[in-house]
């Protein structure tokens, strides 16, 4: 058969990084809550979604709240983000590991920090996942964040000593990876929770 032009968008093959060069990166608190995200176009919000679906307000229809939270809040959300795919983490009360948020204390925290880490730009009814690190991408760095991280608790929250881990996202070539003390291949097993943190967590 003749080979034709197919009527579809061309999708060429990923550019790939040469593996003598160096990356930077930066660290941020990895939130043990549900991811969320908010999509306006034109000035209106036209989705609001979790990780694997578009939600809306309702009881069997919602994600902890998440999409009642943006309705309410649409005018803050619209001005401030303006139109994109934003994405973050809906964390707090009832939501995974809570960070001691009580009542229907939730939070929805920004994940590009490139963008919205200045509080003055973002919504006002929104966070920012806090960086922890931004320099030279190295395993030594990787895990002296994650000592940091263990031994004095939480960025985002705190006072809370059980914090999930860390992203790294590497802006060369676009790479998210992440580390966790729970549930990891790795050598981190656990986040400790007392002054003998750092030493426990390089066991």
């Amino acid at each position: 058969m003749p080979i034709t032009i197919p009527e579809r968008p061309f999708e060429s093959f990923q550019k790939i990084a040469r593996a003598k060069q160096g990356f930077g990166c930066v660290i941020t608190e990895k939130l043990d809550g549900s991811n969320a995200q908010i999509l306006i176009e034109d000035g209106k919000i036209v989705g609001v979604g979790s990780r694997q679906r578009w939600i809306m307000p309702g009881k069997e229809t919602d994600n902890y709240g998440f999409a009642r939270w943006v309705q309410e809040n649409e005018e803050d959300l619209v001005t401030k983000l303006g139109d994109g795919q934003h994405f973050g983490e809906w964390y707090g009360s009832g939501i995974q590991r809570a960070y001691g948020r009580t009542g229907n204390d939730k939070r929805f925290a920004l994940f590009n920090t490139g963008r919205w880490s200045d509080a003055a730009v973002r919504p006002a009814c929104c966070e920012c996942v806090p960086v922890l690190f931004a320099g030279e991408f190295s395993r030594r760095n990787v895990d002296q964040v994650m000592r940091d991280l263990a031994e004095k608790g939480s960025a985002m929250v705190p006072g809370f000593m059980r914090p999930e881990g860390i992203i790294i996202y590497l802006p060369g070539p676009r790479i998210l990876l992440k580390e966790t003390y729970e549930h990891s291949d790795g050598k981190w097993k656990s986040a400790p929770v007392n002054d003998n943190a750092a030493a426990e967590a390089a066991a």
